[in-house]
């Protein structure tokens, strides 16, 4: 990682209050909260410079080049991809405006050194999401947990002591009415402008698409965007089967929200499904129901049935942008996070093959030769990659979606920390898949070795991302628990070993302690269990800093859009 001089560090200025775009076009009654993010603003006249330290992370990010070849695609295929790629320019605004409140174009235009605007574009703001959202701009404050989804002077006691419509919903920006008191803004009116357009955008791409099915899906997607009812477009989403071309749209995940778990953040990604990939994966998702069985936990905790008739397939990614641009980039997707939707139809697992083979080359692969013992090394392979990336996301469909004896879902019970637990859910059992299709014989590529060996470097690689991930923080507990139960061992020279039994037994293990706790909904034991392993011990950060002396990025940052693939 080479190191910028001091004389590189370039000071900036914060723009000024008249520029913010969430003061912009809002409803009356957000007076209130838009004059909060004045007052912060007002506050930081003064510049702001970077701060010496994050001198040595600006090249944290290893630069990718999105292309794929759409030379099989038709001419109304390409226009399509175009007015997608279009639309979710879209949605990467909207996103700034919730992770940072500030306008991105003039924010970044207040940056004169190419690299530090570059750190702060990837991050949506000034703070490092891979480093616990800590601030590298001087005179920055702490981030909002909550990001701009709550009044920045709202507690979580005021919070969970007021009533009001669509509290813990997925799709409102929470605000202050005349009266001060906190109500819930659907997004369709909070960003009504910008989601006019957006909607508008995907009713122009429907009628580009070749495939009916995938037109069904933008026109209702479309109206989501305009009445916030996003469930009949989950439901067309989960029946297409025959796409070639792929778009991901809207508030889906909820990571951004660190306060509560609640509110949806907007992203997009525009994809191309590789049918060659996606052929070799379409059976694993028949074994679901049958694996539901056979989860090391007690009956009551699987009883709830995952839908049988989710899918598995590949993709190249053309275009990221908003949450799922943000920091990390995601390399495998489960989705719908409708509970309602999952039950009734399962779910779709998107693997995203090209990001995917640019972190193996570029990541997992250096970090072995740092951390892995040399005879283990063997087993790092991107078959196994792929696989347990791949099982990760068809383990979110199993074990338990509401609390017992509740209607209530684990989501909403386990507010901030569900997020991290079901993330470490999907990792832990996405091993236990593997182990059960291997000795069936369904997986007949490599050998369990191969996994096991792939997973210990694949948490070395994660557990980079950081405590304000939801996947560092699973990677540590899980690096914590599979270390009690001496799943690995460390030599004198710093480098790792995996026993394979005492894996298998971790494994079960933690399968068991966390659909327990989401089964019972019990907060309490979640953030005990966070507090108490979701940390970097000092002998880990010793390891990760010889990663980083080593020069090893710790993700990717991709080069995209219409001029890269020849739209323009």
């Amino acid at each position: 990682m080479k190191i910028l001089s001091k004389s590189y560090v370039t000071a900036i200025t914060l723009a000024v209050c008249s520029t913010l775009v969430s003061s912009c076009n809002k409803p009356a009654n957000d007076n209130t909260q838009i004059q909060q993010i004045v007052d912060i603003s007002t506050d930081k006249k003064a510049a702001l410079s970077l701060i010496g330290d994050y001198e040595n992370r600006l090249n944290i990010y290893f630069p990718v080049t999105l292309s794929a070849d759409i030379s099989h695609l038709s001419v109304n295929q390409r226009q399509m991809l175009a007015v997608l790629i279009e639309a979710s320019v879209i949605m990467d605004d909207l996103f700034w405006q919730q992770a940072f409140g500030q306008d991105k174009k003039t924010f970044l235009s207040q940056i004169t050194t190419p690299k530090v605007q570059n750190f702060a574009a990837i991050n949506y703001g000034p703070w490092d999401r891979l480093n616990g959202d800590q601030a590298f701009l001087s005179d920055t404050d702490e981030k909002l947990l909550g990001a701009q989804f709550y009044p920045a002077d709202m507690t979580k006691a005021e919070f969970e002591a007021s009533d009001f419509a669509d509290k813990d919903g997925l799709y409102s920006m929470v605000r202050r009415d005349k009266n001060g008191q906190l109500i819930a803004i659907p997004y369709s009116t909070y960003f009504a402008d910008e989601l006019k357009e957006a909607s508008q955008l995907l009713t122009k791409a429907a009628t580009l698409a070749e495939d009916k099915s995938f037109a069904a899906y933008l026109n209702l997607r479309a109206e989501a965007l305009l009445t916030n009812n996003y469930q009949p477009s989950d439901y067309a989403w989960m029946d297409m089967k025959t796409n070639p071309i792929e778009l991901i749209y809207g508030p889906i995940e909820t990571y951004e929200d660190q306060l509560f778990g609640y509110r949806a953040a907007f992203e997009s990604y525009v994809l191309l499904k590789d049918l060659a990939w996606s052929e070799r994966l379409s059976k694993y998702a028949s074994f679901l129901p049958e694996l539901q069985k056979g989860l090391p936990v007690e009956a009551k905790y699987k009883a709830q049935m995952p839908g049988a008739n989710a899918d598995l397939n590949a993709y190249d990614v053309i275009y990221y942008a908003g949450h799922s641009n943000a920091g990390s980039k995601t390399i495998a997707i489960n989705l719908p996070n409708d509970e309602q939707v999952q039950l009734k139809k399962g779910t779709r697992r998107l693997q995203l093959k090209n990001a995917m083979q640019a972190k193996f080359d570029n990541i997992l692969l250096p970090i072995s030769k740092q951390l892995i013992v040399p005879e283990q090394r063997q087993h790092i392979t991107f078959n196994a990659f792929f696989a347990n990336t791949m099982f990760h996301e068809v383990a979110h469909g199993l074990g338990i979606k509401t609390v017992l004896g509740s209607e209530q879902t684990v989501r909403q019970s386990l507010k901030e920390h569900a997020s991290a637990l079901e993330e470490g859910k999907a990792d832990i059992l996405g091993l236990y898949m593997i182990q059960q299709l291997l000795a069936k014989g369904v997986i007949d590529e490599g050998m369990l070795e191969d996994y096991y060996v792939t997973f210990m470097t694949g948490i070395f690689r994660s557990v980079r991302f950081g405590a304000s991930s939801a996947h560092g923080k699973a990677n540590m507990i899980r690096f914590n628990f599979f270390q009690e139960y001496q799943a690995f061992s460390r030599n004198e020279d710093g480098l790792y070993r995996v026993d394979m039994q005492k894996m298998g037994n971790a494994i079960d293990a933690l399968s068991n302690k966390i659909l327990t706790l989401q089964g019972d909904g019990d907060y309490a034991g979640v953030a005990k269990l966070v507090a108490d392993k979701g940390v970097i011990k000092a002998q880990l950060q010793q390891d990760l800093d010889k990663l980083t002396a080593a020069d090893i990025p710790v993700d990717i940052d991709f080069k995209q859009g219409v001029n890269i693939l020849g739209l323009n």
